[in-house]
């Protein structure tokens, strides 16, 4: 089974903008926003910005309707 690839959720102050990137994209938007936010005149600044590692839940293998833990 390969290992679950983490996700990433950008958050500007309790919205999330940015869900499930991954890690090459969560890096270049991650970057992105802060010198947005830094530059422009928004109502939001750099503090706001907040993000969250996530790990997506691993596919069920069993039968149909079965649960998975």
């Amino acid at each position: 089974m390969p290992p679950r690839e983490k996700m990433y959720h950008i958050y500007a102050k309790d919205r999330c903008i940015f869900h499930s990137l991954r890690e090459d994209e969560f890096a270049r938007t991650w970057d992105q926003l802060n010198n947005m936010v830094g530059l422009m005149k928004t109502d939001y600044m750099v503090e706001d910005l907040s993000y969250e590692e996530v790990f997506p839940l691993m596919e069920n293998n069993g039968p149909a309707g079965s649960a998975s833990y």
